[in-house]
Formats: structure tokens, sequence, C-alpha cells
């Protein structure tokens, strides 16, 4: 998730594409911080603490097994709990490594049609063209085949926001895909909190620009921030980017707030802190640490105000 780039172009105005108020989103982990398994009870609490802390209205995951490769059965553990709190589910897969076919499994097993309007749709990976784990090919492949597998289901994938704005994913542009998520941290491209709106708001312009670009049209796909956030009190610093809980929050009030009222549909990255995460090895081959950059303690107490108002 390391994108360091130089800002040399203005705070773009807001595409003609970007109306009505964003909606918010939270990424959500799928294992506890003893390294279990979440079950629909643990997600039950999660989406408690959310509902009652900010005005979430999305969850994404992002695999159907745990960091061990271990099957998790996310979707079928998820998708009772966030239908009774009125939550609907972006079901993400992991197809990195060969585990496509296991991942589609989880899927089909699931079975998200039971679940109507709580499954938002499914994200085909995440940032797998930027980090080289697979092909554009073997993505496309994978797209119509989950396009095929669950016909009036909206299908999607992830990636980070200079792929979506430099041409290198024209192609999956022009796929006929219809949901498009790219990731955008201001604290990976090492910017001071001061500066770090203006990154953001740039970046996202970017992307969705080119996006309209090439697809050539304002809103036939649906483009959304997949991630975002900044790391909290036990995190490390980025260069000119310092983590902590108070960047956390300005980040929040400015950017995400910011966001929500351009019109961005946005996933903060992440709900709960996961002291068990392992590090995260950037560009660089520098190890930083991902286990405090939720807005919640892993125990579900709330960082700071997350309500960002009308």
């Amino acid at each position: 998730m390391l994108y360091k780039s130089m800002l040399t172009t203005a705070l773009l105005a807001a595409p003609a594409a970007v109306a009505a108020r964003g909606t918010l989103g939270f990424a959500v982990g799928n294992t506890t911080p003893d390294n279990k398994c979440k079950t629909t009870s643990d997600y039950e609490k999660d989406f408690e603490a959310i509902k009652a802390n900010s005005e979430a209205k999305l969850i994404r995951t992002y695999s159907n097994t745990d960091s061990f490769g271990n099957p998790c059965d996310t979707a079928g553990q998820i998708l009772p709990a966030a239908k009774d709190a009125g939550l609907q589910v972006l079901v993400g897969m992991w197809p990195d490594g060969g585990a496509y076919s296991r991942e589609k499994k989880a899927l089909v097993d699931a079975d998200l049609e039971q679940y109507g309007d709580t499954v938002y749709g499914v994200t085909v990976g995440s940032e797998g063209i930027y980090r080289g784990t697979y092909s554009e090919k073997d993505l496309l492949g994978w797209i119509d085949d989950m396009h095929k597998t669950f016909p009036d289901t909206l299908i999607g994938t992830a990636d980070s926001w200079n792929g979506w704005a430099n041409g290198s994913m024209d192609g999956i542009i022009t796929s006929g895909i219809k949901l498009i998520l790219a990731n955008g941290f201001p604290y990976w491209q090492y910017q001071d909190i001061n500066n770090a709106t203006k990154t953001f708001f740039y970046t996202m312009s970017e992307a969705l620009a080119h996006v309209q670009e090439v697809s050539g049209s304002l809103d036939d796909i649906h483009f959304m921030n997949g991630e975002t956030g900044w790391p909290g009190d036990g995190g490390d610093d980025a260069g000119a980017a310092k983590a902590g809980d108070k960047n956390m929050e300005t980040f929040w009030k400015e950017s995400v707030c910011g966001a929500l009222e351009w019109g961005l549909d946005l996933f903060w990255f992440e709900a709960f802190d996961e002291p068990n995460k392992a590090d995260a090895v950037g560009d660089d081959g520098v190890a930083a640490s991902e286990k405090f950059w939720g807005s919640f303690t892993a125990d579900h107490k709330p960082k700071f105000d997350m309500k960002c108002g009308n």
C-alpha cells in the first residue's frame, strides 16, 4: 500500500457524476485478536459498535480464509449478522496464490442469493495488480466467471488509485465491469497530516477522472474509494506522516467527512485494531505495523466521535 507521489496539481473540483452524499463503510477483519475465525456473534458485536458510533451502512470483507489459509466461512458468518443489523456487505474474494476456486466455493456454499440486498456486491481481489500477485488476464477471467456464477450480483475489483489513474488498469475499465474500488492513503504517500486532505482528494479525483474518460461515461461504472485510513497510537510513522489517534481523528474529520459530503462512497480501513496482525512490508522493503489502524480498539471502544453530521 505504499504509494509515494508528488502533488503537482491543485485540488480538482468534484466530478459531475458525484452528486448525492456518499455512503460510509468499514473494512472488517474476519479473525478475533486470538486468531480465531469470527462467528456470527462476533460480527454482531462488531456491528453494534459500528452502528452506535458512526453513520456507516456498508461493510467490506477480503477473503473467506484466515491469514494462515484456514477456512473461515466469512460470508456465511457475517451475512446473517449484517442482515439483522440492517447493513450491507461487499463480500471480498482473495484469489492470490491459486485460491480462486476455494474462495468461489465458499461463496457458493454460503448461498449469497438468500441474503438479498444484504449482499451489496462481490469484489474479486484487492491490489493484486499493484502487488503483481496476479495478471490482468487472470482477473478478467475470474470476474467473468463470477458474473456467470452470480448473474444478479454486482461484481467488481479493488486496486490502488494510481493504477486506475495511470492507464495500467485500462483493460479492466473497458471490460464491462460495473464496480471499481480505488484505494488511497495519504499516509502511505508520506504526507504530513496538514496535506493529507488535499492529497486524498487529488488521488481520488485523478482515478475517477481517468475511469470516466476511458469508460466514456460519467456513471456507467460505480466508483468507490476502497480503502483509506490512518494509523493510531502504537502505529509506525511513514516519513512526514505521523501515526497517532489525534492525527487519525483529524484525517477522519477532514478527509472522510469531506469526501462523504463531496459524494464519494468510501471504506475506512479499518474498523477495529488487529493486535494479532502481521506487519506489512512496503515497496521499499521496510516493515510497518498494521495493528492499530482501527477507529475502534480491538475491544470495540471508539477512539473518537465518528459521526460527520449533515
